[in-house]
């Protein structure tokens, strides 16, 4: 068992409690966590593409795929069937080591941070935030990369309420700014 469900499974009676559960199946936890990458100009680079690729495969620990535009948009110069970015879905153990490296190796590594804002709740108990760079986790290889790209990762939980989710992400060590909470 991964360090992070472990920490899960010692949280929860404190999760019920603050959160007024009283059935155990309905206290809060993660289903999964997606990383995304959109490609933009670099997606008629299928170099550079293969290279984002391989780099968030590493990052995740899991095979990212390409995914392709649904149809073309002259504004955005995207041709249906074209790159248009890279995602990758972590559930289950994956998930749990990803969640592990990204709140105790990776976010520490960011120059100037201060905490994630609290405002990346969408209303339904997900939270969103972005990194710039790729370069802060430890698997990545400085030399390898062709070009630094950020990403966009989301945490989506059981509950519906941003509130809750909110004090399971912080429970777990989610790094937040100080101030004022959502919900």
């Amino acid at each position: 068992m991964s360090r992070m469900k472990q920490k899960y499974n010692d949280i929860v009676p404190a999760l019920q409690e603050e959160c007024g559960i009283q059935n155990p199946m309905q206290t809060p936890k993660l289903e999964k966590i997606v990383i995304s990458v959109g490609a933009g100009e670099e997606g008629k680079d299928t170099k550079l593409i293969q290279n984002m690729t391989d780099t968030i495969s590493l990052i995740a620990g899991q095979k990212a795929i390409v995914v392709n535009a649904k149809k073309s948009v002259a504004g955005f110069k995207a041709r249906e069937g074209a790159p248009s970015g890279i995602k990758v879905t972590l559930r289950g153990a994956n998930m749990y080591n990803f969640f592990d490296k990204l709140v105790s190796i990776a976010l520490p590594r960011v120059k100037d941070f201060r905490g994630l804002p609290r405002k990346g709740f969408d209303g339904r108990g997900n939270y969103n935030f972005g990194l710039q760079e790729q370069l802060m986790f430890p698997e990545v290889d400085y030399d390898s990369i062709i070009k630094t790209h950020g990403m966009n990762i989301t945490i989506v939980t059981s509950v519906e309420d941003d509130k809750q989710a909110f004090t399971l992400l912080e429970k777990l060590g989610m790094p937040f700014m100080r101030g004022r909470t959502n919900g």
